[in-house]
Formats: C-alpha cells, sequence, structure tokens
C-alpha cells in the first residue's frame, strides 16, 4: 500500500558552516523520511530506540547540508545533543553506529523503462569519529551508499515528514516506529498500515533480526499494547488501532488503523520529557548486577522504565537480605521479576515471590495491577485537563500578566528544554505549537503546584463520567 504525501548552543559558528544557508522554519524541526527508512525489517543486525533517534538526527543533518555531499560531518556534542543521548560514552555511542552499519534495509523501486528492481543495502555507510586532543571539538563524519545516497537524503516519490520534537520523546522502539508509520499513513484514503504477517511485524517493531516465531498474545501483550498507549499519550495529531486478520482463532495477519485526533496543541508533550531521556545511571546498575552493557542497554531500551526501575531496586533489596539465602544470579532473578511482575514485594522471599507470581488466576494481582494503570491513566488525564485549563487561562489575562507568565518560562523552565524545542520557543514564543505545549504545562505547575490527591482525583473521574 502507498500514499504519496507532499515533500518534504554550542559552537554555533561550527554549526553554521556544515549548513550552507538558513533552512525554512517547518525543515528546521522535520527530517523527510523515505518510506522504506520506515517500517525497517533487519536482516541481520539489531536497531535499538536509540539507534533509531541517531539515524534520524544525522539524516536531519545530512538533508540540511544537501545530497551532492559524499560524506557529512557535525560536532558530536551536536549529535548528543539532538538525539537526547545524555552522556559522553562514546564507547556506547559507536556501538549503536555499529548496529545501524550492521543493518541492511530493502528497497524496491519502478524504473523509468517500467521494470522494478528490487535492492538491499547497509542502513549507514562509513563513520569517522574524530578527536583532535585537549580543548578541541570532537567531530563524526558519515556517509551512505551512493545508490541510496539521494534517495533517504532527498527522497521525491513515497516519503514522510517526521517531527523531531515528536520522535524524540517516544520511550519504546516499538512506539517511535508506529509514530512514523502514523504520519505515513494519516493522508492516504484508506489510513490502512501495510498488511503482513505477525512475525515480520514483530521484527519491525522490536528491531531485531533473529525471531523465527511469535507468540501473538505475548507480542500484542508486551509490546503493540504499550506502544499503542505510548504513542496515544505523547501524539495529539492521531493514534492508531491493531487490526487482526485471523485464520480460525489464530492471528496471522496485521494492519494498523490511523485515527485522526482533533486538532490539538500537544498539551501532553512537555509532561512526558523528562520520561525520555535516557537515565544511563540506572543502566548502569543494571550492569552491575551482571549484565553485559549492551544486554543492559536492550533490557532499557525495550522495558517500561517504572518497572524496570522498580525491579532494579527489588533485586537491589533481595541481595541486601541477610535472612535469606545469597542469589546465584541476580541478573537471571531481574529477568525473572520483570517477566513474573513481582518486583516492589521486597520483604517476601524468593521462592514466596515466584511462587506468587506463578499464579495468574489469583484475582488480588491482576486488579491491583489494572487498579494501578487506571489511576496512572486518570493522572496523566487530570495533569493533561490542567495544561489546557492553563491554555485557557493564559488567553484570558492581560498582556502584562502574559508577559509575567512568559519571562519566568523563559528564565525558569527554557534551560532545560530539549534543544529543538528551546530553538522553537525562542523563534515563534507561544506561536509555536510544540513549545507553547511545554510552556502551558509548565504554567499549569506554577497555577496548581500541589500533588494531585486521591479525592480530587475520584472528583475528576466522575466529572468526566458524567459528562
Amino acid at each position: 500500500m502507498t500514499d504519496p504525501d507532499k515533500p518534504p548552543e554550542t559552537l554555533p559558528d561550527v554549526r553554521r558552516t556544515t549548513r550552507p544557508q538558513a533552512q525554512p522554519r517547518d525543515e528546521d524541526q522535520s527530517v523527510v523520511k523515505a518510506n522504506e527508512a520506515i517500517a525497517i525489517r533487519p536482516k541481520r543486525g539489531k536497531l535499538t530506540l536509540l539507534s533509531r533517534r541517531i539515524f534520524n538526527v544525522l539524516l536531519f543533518h545530512a538533508q540540511q547540508q544537501g545530497v551532492d555531499k559524499p560524506r557529512y560531518s557535525i560536532l558530536l556534542s551536536e549529535l548528543i545533543d539532538d538525539a537526547r543521548f545524555n552522556s559522553n560514552n562514546t564507547e556506547l555511542l559507536k556501538s549503536h553506529l555499529r548496529d545501524m552499519q550492521a543493518t541492511t534495509i530493502e528497497w524496491q523501486s519502478t524504473e523509468s523503462n517500467g521494470e522494478k528492481k528490487w535492492s538491499s543495502r547497509s542502513l549507514l555507510g562509513a563513520v569517522d569519529i574524530t578527536d583532535r586532543g585537549r580543548g578541541q571539538a570532537c567531530s563524526i563524519t558519515w556517509q551512505y551508499d551512493d545508490a541510496i545516497r539521494e534517495r533517504l537524503v532527498r527522497p521525491s516519490r513515497l516519503y514522510t515528514r517526521v517531527l523531531l520534537e515528536i520522535s524524540s520523546q517516544m520511550r519504546s522502539y516499538a512506539a517511535a516506529v508506529l509514530y512514523e508509520l502514523g504520519a505515513r499513513y494519516l493522508t492516504s484514503p484508506g489510513r490502512l498500515t501495510m498488511r503482513e504477517d505477525v512475525i515480520w511485524w514483530a521484527s519491525v517493531l522490536t528491531g531485531r533480526s533473529d525471531i523465527s516465531s511469535v507468540d501473538y498474545r505475548i507480542l500484542h501483550r508486551d509490546t503493540i499494547k504499550k506502544a499503542l498507549i505510548e504513542l496515544d499519550t505523547l501524539c495529539d495529531e492521531f493514534s492508531l488501532e491493531v487490526v487482526e486478520h485471523k485464520r480460525s482463532r489464530k492471528v496471522e495477519e496485521l494492519q494498523f488503523r490511523v485515527v485522526p485526533k482533533p486538532q490539538a496543541a500537544l498539551e501532553g508533550l512537555g509532561q512526558a520529557m523528562a520520561k525520555n531521556v535516557f537515565d544511563l545511571q540506572l543502566v548502569e546498575r543494571i550492569v552491575g548486577l551482571g549484565f553485559k552493557r549492551p544486554d543492559a542497554q536492550d533490557l532499557y531500551a525495550v522495558t517500561d522504565e517504572g518497572a524496570l526501575r522498580a525491579a532494579v531496586e527489588h533485586v537491589e533489596e533481595r541481595m541486601k537480605s541477610t535472612s535469606l539465602p545469597p542469589l546465584k544470579s541476580p541478573a537471571a532473578y531481574l529477568r525473572d521479576a520483570l517477566k513474573k511482575r513481582y518486583a516492589g514485594d521486597h520483604d517476601q522471599s524468593e521462592g514466596s515471590a515466584q511462587a506468587a507470581a506463578a499464579a495468574p488466576r489469583i484475582a488480588t494481582q491482576p486488579k491491583s495491577q489494572s487498579l494501578g494503570e487506571k489511576l496512572q491513566q486518570l493522572r496523566e488525564e487530570w495533569h493533561h485537563q490542567k495544561a489546557l485549563d492553563a491554555k485557557s487561562r493564559y488567553a484570558e489575562m492581560d498582556d502584562l500578566d502574559r508577559r509575567i507568565f512568559t519571562g519566568r518560562f523563559e528564565t525558569e523552565r527554557l534551560p532545560e528544554l530539549a534543544t529543538p524545542i528551546a530553538k522553537a520557543w525562542r523563534r515563534d514564543g507561544i506561536d509555536s505549537r510544540v513549545a507553547a505545549s511545554s510552556f502551558y504545562k509548565w504554567m499549569a505547575g506554577q497555577l496548581w503546584p500541589n500533588e494531585v490527591t486521591d479525592k480530587e482525583l475520584l472528583e475528576f473521574a466522575m466529572t468526566r463520567a458524567v459528562e
């Protein structure tokens, strides 16, 4: 199925040398991706959420510099900043670059003479990181295969414009893929994605090339359902619904339907920003439990951060216990805690925890999880509503009060924002669709600074039910 869309502060002087001229405003916040580079099914290698972010950032800078260049170069600090990779660990960065070099993508094209052509190329070509010594900024230089460089850097037929501000908010690899697919099919007549088998989707949504069999129930529960919820929370332009194609009772093929949302100002965007920066301290704690660093990164990238943090804390507390026998493998115990969801009961024994987790039919555990999920969703909806209330309050203010709030925002909050959003605010102020969402979220925190109580949540839920 195809859907042709219409095309696509550190050391500022150095950054300007890599961009021959100023770009239009909307170009400064988006990357144009050939459709073949969206739903990537690795034939070998693997991709992570950070790999996808890095790929988008490199492609964005390549498009700023132009298709005629055989190689592209920026400061390494720019890549780290734009990819929201809060570390100077270049070895970790190199491992993700290697993953992209080891990943191949397939291209289907029709030549001018009507011939159909299939090609397979590496996602990223040669990469060099240059360290010029103490006091000098490191740089990264990269290139793409000549046969696909123009399709990547200046796509002219089938492509999708992806907002980097939104893409960088996604917490899971699957949500990042679904966001780009949603952007691709939002303007297509049927708003239905490609129809593929379950194994194909499992590979695309996890970035793995080694998947040969899939239990769809687990894929839906652990990957698809969570990614759809995350996308719905962070993207106000559209949501996705999974469409299952069954033979008898077995789900064999999937599609996703794009559901446009009413026009909104992305008030929920700023709320999730703090959750979407890679927490390398948590990764180090996982390494401390016996994981190899690449495995710890992968576990972090595909696991809900709240659940992972709770599980790590559970294992650390278990290791400190003097009344229980020592753990033979803290790493295996962590995986078991995540799988069986008994993290948090720090005072129970290892055996009783596993026994409790092994009885999923007991009503107390599913009810507790379901209630917790509902309360968290309700809390997020409450904050979302407060941001809307703040927007209405701002519209009713006089110019003096507005200037007071925007001035405080620029002093207190702006320095902490991601670079693209801060740029958007400095350029367009409250008229920036994305930056304004961060402002209204911050303003809501000033107007209603106290943490919402259970009583307030209950009243809020009852009001919504009446409406």
